[in-house]
């Protein structure tokens, strides 16, 4: 026995080492870390147990009967963040490349199985060259078994898909099958054909990084957040799976907190500006709103008029969706309508209320726009707000005008509660464009028409934009001092922490993708 257990020994020591220090030290020339020097950072002090350690490939052709490392280039297990269950799939670049094979494909196959059949959040680490090439179809079809797992546990436990080195061809569809993708500044690429092949097609000379390197997707809304290093990457992991459920059939998890619920909140007086048409921060008011002013922020550099972030209020995660008037005025467009609709369903996917700050003038306008689906794709969140069943709650800061009013989850649609500031402006468009509408004939004929103008724009205001005139036809709930907005919200989470929703039968919707 003592001779058994040293042959073990050894073999796993193998396993844990990787194939050479020479290819660990090329790992570190790359400016990356180890597999385990990754999940040493991910995951609590001694917590992770693997699985399949000592599993190789069956491949024999090309070379490959003569190299059978054990792990065959991927390592899956199971450990903690925080002290909840967490799966993890992490690739070793060291071996392979990361590529994925048959056996690789099994591996990760049989832990994104238990992560679904025990209710836990799935992590992939992703530092891979693709399919393996000496394998064939058998790769491909190992991604198709992930693809298909990746939909099948969508809305059921959170996936997170951290990008620390190259996902390339089929191997990019995964991640983006996931619910947040998280990549690294200069080590992180995800593209389908690579710079070869479109150089070789189009004639084009581009570098990974140009073709699909973080910044360029921190632009195109694949990734979820950006980072400069891998260590500050896998720390804000922890934090994100810190404000999720491990399963939709949880709540979200509920921390003590020392901020005060009832906090006044009179800083928003002076962040927000009165007058409509000045720009402000809306980050500042969701800071001043949360607890202890933390959040994370969503797709930071994508679609920037909208803000989505998550955060906590009185100790319970909560879902932030807030117009951002310092970037195109907080306007509703392409972008952000699907940005601000892929948030409200990840929130509603898992159990997380909803709190959206509003301050919009209105859609995009624009032949740009509209040529290219702007009431398709702004449907998107309309479908996302009228589908979420959980808590929402609505804050009108200052304008709320047309149709855009109506998609950040009015009364209408299906808030539960809504609270406007006495700033606020809600009607089918501002007072000066009515005004021209409504008036345009008699200003035009008027012997001063800017006189005439003016006159009839303030009556517009008075009768129709002041700011008690949706309270009074009952589609607001109050209005409010912009002090006692954390604690008017908090108290109404907490009312709505037991909502239940009644919904008819059906196999699934028909959102317009």
């Amino acid at each position: 026995m003592p001779a058994r257990v040293r042959e073990l020994r050894r073999r796993r020591v193998k396993a844990y080492d990787g194939p050479s220090p020479a290819a660990t030290e090329a790992q570190h020339a790359r400016r990356k870390l180890t597999v385990r020097e990754r999940l040493d950072i991910l995951l609590d002090p001694g917590s992770f147990n693997e699985i399949e350690t000592l599993r190789t490939h069956r491949a024999t052709g090309f070379g490959m009967a003569d190299r059978k490392p054990p792990g065959d280039g991927v390592v899956i297990g199971w450990g903690t963040i925080e002290g909840r269950t967490v799966f993890v799939h992490a690739h070793d670049f060291r071996v392979f490349g990361g590529s994925l094979g048959e056996a690789h494909a099994q591996k990760i196959h049989k832990i994104m199985d238990l992560a679904e059949s025990t209710g836990a959040p799935l992590i992939g680490l992703n530092d891979g060259a693709g399919a393996r090439i000496q394998e064939g179809v058998t790769a491909l079809a190992g991604y198709g078994g992930i693809f298909r797992r990746n939909v099948r546990m969508s809305g059921v436990v959170p996936q997170i898909s951290v990008m620390l080195g190259p996902c390339a061809g089929g191997a990019a569809y995964s991640p983006a099958l996931t619910d947040f993708v998280f990549m690294v500044r200069d080590i992180s690429q995800m593209f389908v054909t690579g710079p070869d092949v479109v150089h070789a097609v189009t004639g084009e000379q581009v570098s990974h990084d140009e073709l699909g390197g973080a910044d360029v997707h921190s632009g195109t809304g694949v990734a979820t957040f950006v980072h400069d290093d891998e260590e500050s990457c896998l720390l804000d992991v922890r934090y994100l799976v810190s404000l999720l459920p491990s399963n939709n059939q949880q709540p979200p998890p509920t921390f003590k907190a020392s901020d005060p619920a009832d906090r006044r909140t009179d800083a928003l007086a002076e962040l927000v500006p009165v007058e409509p048409g000045r720009a402000y921060d809306m980050r500042d008011v969701v800071a001043e709103l949360v607890d202890d002013g933390e959040y994370i922020e969503l797709h930071e550099t994508w679609a920037t008029n909208v803000v989505c972030a998550l955060a906590r209020i009185d100790g319970t995660t909560v879902g932030v969706v807030a117009n951002q008037p310092s970037s195109l005025a907080g306007v509703l467009d392409i972008a952000s309508a699907e940005k601000a609709a892929r948030f409200v369903q990840t929130c509603d996917a898992f159990n997380i209320a909803l709190v959206t700050l509003v301050d919009v003038p209105g859609f995009l306008p624009g032949t740009d726009q509209e040529h290219n689906g702007l009431i398709r794709h702004g449907a998107k969140l309309l479908y996302a707000y009228c589908a979420a069943t959980v808590p929402r709650v609505q804050v009108i800061l200052r304008k709320a005008y047309g149709g855009a009013y109506i998609v950040m989850d009015s009364r209408s649609i299906g808030a539960d509660l809504s609270f406007a500031w006495p700033t606020n402006e809600i009607a089918v468009m501002g007072a000066e464009g009515a005004a021209n509408v409504v008036f345009r004939k008699e200003i035009a004929a008027a012997a001063d028409p800017e006189a005439t103008r003016a006159s009839r724009i303030a009556e517009y205001r008075e009768r129709l934009v002041h700011p008690y005139y949706a309270a009074e036809h009952g589609l607001v709930d109050d209005v409010i001092e912009p002090g006692e907005t954390r604690a008017t919200v908090a108290r109404a989470l907490a009312m709505l922490r037991t909502k239940r929703a009644s919904l008819p039968h059906t196999k699934h919707g028909n959102p317009p993708l």
